[in-house]
């Protein structure tokens, strides 16, 4: 199981690889969300996203003889560019495997950062088996997208830099608002904040239609969608939340919140307008959460994560034609 030592862990093998993202803030988010919000900027990460934090983290945790013979990974495209990055620094071959319909510039980038990319039918094709059966094949090891412990100790360490960074804008409570698929990302800033900052609690944020971790959050017990496919939010579509995951946040996180894709648009134009980043559908659920969705909130500030960045151009103009 991931641990606040593994995360700190992490985080020194991290060091000099990621970047210190900022925690940006605008009068006007506060005057839409009628609070205080604060973005850690996770889209300004190598590669446009989290992701770099836990592939670093899993390539780096390995046995040098294993690391060599490469390693392999399932992902829409921000996992898969992070593992890519983390695998050609370390000098060792990476498969990744994607979606076809994920967007072209994470299935480029992925390409361009030197992996071999296996496209599948995410609607038709078990990605899972997929990949099991190309790493038996290949003796690759499989790096998970975030029921991984390494993985969610690398994406812990966003959650150290929130605790620090808050600490010196004078925060001293408030809800983190964090994108969520499988819960990597947020089970590993849960997990960094009871140790870092416990008057601070995680809140999932998930399209309508996909929020398994809502539902699961509220049933006690893990919840599948129904599909796995008709939102934009592609980067964080998953089937369910994972099994290391979700007792994280069951013990630790605060209900889910659920946004439209219309509002995930809308709060990349604010992004864009008001803090000049570029925020991509799935990344902007936690922002469009707080932006829109302000009465699940209780406390005076909100700690939003922009995830990923990685967007293809005619998605991001649209979200500007529609709300710029």
């Amino acid at each position: 199981m991931a641990s606040i030592e593994m995360i700190v862990a992490a985080r020194a093998r991290l060091r000099g690889h990621a970047r210190r993202t900022p925690l940006l803030s605008s009068p006007f988010l506060n005057d839409i969300a009628g609070r205080r919000i604060f973005v850690k900027a996770e889209c300004l990460q190598h590669t446009g996203s989290f992701k770099f934090r836990g592939g670093w983290a899993a390539v780096s945790s390995l046995d040098p003889a294993v690391r060599a013979r490469g390693v392999i990974a399932f992902s829409s495209g921000n996992h898969a560019q992070g593992v890519a990055l983390a695998a050609k620094l370390h000098g060792v071959p990476s498969v990744i495997i994607m979606p076809s319909d994920a967007p072209k510039l994470k299935i480029a980038n992925t390409r361009a950062l030197g992996a071999e990319v296996v496209l599948f039918d995410r609607a038709t094709q078990d990605r899972d088996a997929l990949g099991a059966e190309l790493s038996a094949e290949r003796k690759l090891t499989l790096i998970k997208p975030f029921d991984e412990p390494q993985v969610i100790a690398g994406q812990g360490t966003t959650g150290l830099e929130i605790a620090e960074q808050a600490e010196e804008e004078g925060v001293r409570a408030a809800e983190v608002l964090v994108p969520c698929g499988g819960g990597g990302l947020s089970s590993g800033i849960a997990l960094a904040l009871e140790a870092s900052a416990p008057t601070f609690r995680v809140r999932p944020c998930e399209p309508y239609g996909f929020d398994d971790t809502a539902r699961s959050l509220a049933s006690g017990q893990i919840e599948r969608n129904a599909t796995l496919t008709g939102s934009i939010c592609d980067a964080i579509i998953t089937p369910q939340p994972g099994n290391i995951t979700f007792p994280i946040l069951r013990r630790l996180s605060g209900a889910g919140i659920v946004v439209s894709d219309d509002e995930a648009l809308r709060a990349m134009a604010v992004a864009f307008t008001r803090l000049k980043i570029v925020v991509e559908p799935g990344g902007a659920v936690a922002l469009a959460a707080a932006l829109f969705h302000g009465e699940q909130l209780d406390e005076e500030d909100a700690i939003v994560v922009t995830s990923g960045g990685n967007v293809d151009a005619d998605v991001f103009a649209k979200a500007l034609a529609l709300h710029g």
